[in-house]
């Protein structure tokens, strides 16, 4: 379908069986039918420019203009711009042209979330694009917030500090004043030792050890 050898960014228009095919890097975009008769895909047309697109985005089919017959729009990134690229049918008529505007998926959801994971399933929810789309209001937001006081842990009994001072005894506190002193005469001697064996490594090093 395409020779391209860039990033491929296929778009497809499901109210048309119409799919879009651009390449990354590439200048052009090529547009064929599906249909569901053999050879199924049949080749349309090709749209070419001179300056090649960073990326492609694709507008949903409520964003169209309907008055103009417009059946796609692309937003061609370039390296400093986006340009729009507008495709439409020419039609003589003013009329609402139904063929070119079926009922088209909108924005809302056919399902909750919660529908959803439960394993629930739906068809899209259909909007008419006959006088332009017009967004439906906002729903309302439902937000469930559970309280974490419901599921506080038991409470125990507490230990006061009258109790731990119980139970520390004089003579612990002895033991513990004698490892303190044990250890600073410790340290002290280490350092006395250090400060020997700097004074004999300086005077090795001056020559005169």
């Amino acid at each position: 379908m395409d020779t391209s050898n860039g990033v491929l960014l296929p778009f497809y228009d499901p109210d048309s069986s119409i799919v879009y095919l651009c390449g990354k890097g590439d200048s052009s975009i090529r547009y064929f039918e599906i249909t569901g008769e053999a050879p199924y895909v049949h080749y349309l047309s090709t749209y070419s420019s001179k300056e090649p697109q960073r990326g492609m985005g694709f507008m949903p089919k409520r964003g169209l203009d309907v008055s103009k017959c417009e059946i796609a729009r692309f937003f061609k990134l370039h390296e400093r711009k986006c340009e729009p690229i507008v495709m439409t049918v020419p039609r003589k008529s003013d009329l609402f042209q139904d063929d070119l505007y079926p009922d088209t998926p909108g924005p809302e959801p056919a399902l909750e979330a919660a529908e959803w994971l439960a394993g629930k399933d739906a068809e899209p929810v259909l909007v008419s694009l006959r006088d332009g789309y017009v967004p439906v209001k906002n729903r309302e937001l439902k937000v469930t917030r559970k309280n974490i006081l419901d599921n506080k842990p038991p409470v125990g009994p507490r230990r006061s500090h009258s109790t731990c001072d119980a139970n520390f005894s004089r003579s612990s506190l002895e033991d513990l004043l004698e490892e303190i002193r044990s250890l600073r005469q410790t340290v002290q001697a280490q350092e006395k030792r250090i400060s020997d064996l700097e004074n004999k490594l300086c005077k090795f090093t001056n020559g005169t050890a």
